[in-house]
């Protein structure tokens, strides 16, 4: 079963690395956010089964935009990056609903293996 993926990223290259991680097999790319606002009204539109979210972007950051997606879907899987390394950005993200962190720069193998991680209990 393929699993649908919104990726939110300012930076082209990192939007990149993330589609290239997730193999075309198992996951479908069904859209990908430049800014905070484009994210939620993608998340809306698409209704993807896991989301990819960086925290820094321009229009809406990434905690923001997570609050607006938790509204939507207080179920939403979504994985927040960030090349911010301090431990109260984490621990906000968790707090207001996400699945998981993942630190920048990260490799392929760190995106795949984070949303495998949320669909474990349920393959």
């Amino acid at each position: 079963m393929q699993r649908k993926v919104l990726i939110a990223d300012d930076t082209a290259l990192m939007r990149e690395l993330i589609r290239g991680a997730l193999p075309a097999e198992e996951y479908t790319i069904v859209g990908e956010a430049k800014s905070g606002v484009d994210a939620v009204e993608m998340y809306k539109s698409t209704n993807p089964d896991v989301m990819i979210l960086d925290i820094n972007m321009p229009k809406m950051n990434g905690i923001d935009a997570l609050n607006e997606i938790m509204k939507i879907d207080p179920k939403a899987k979504v994985i927040m990056c960030s090349d911010q390394k301090y431990d109260s950005m984490i621990m906000m993200a968790l707090k207001k609903g996400a699945k998981d962190f993942v630190i920048k720069p990260f490799t392929s193998y760190d995106i795949l293996l984070a949303v495998k991680k949320l669909f474990n209990d349920q393959d």
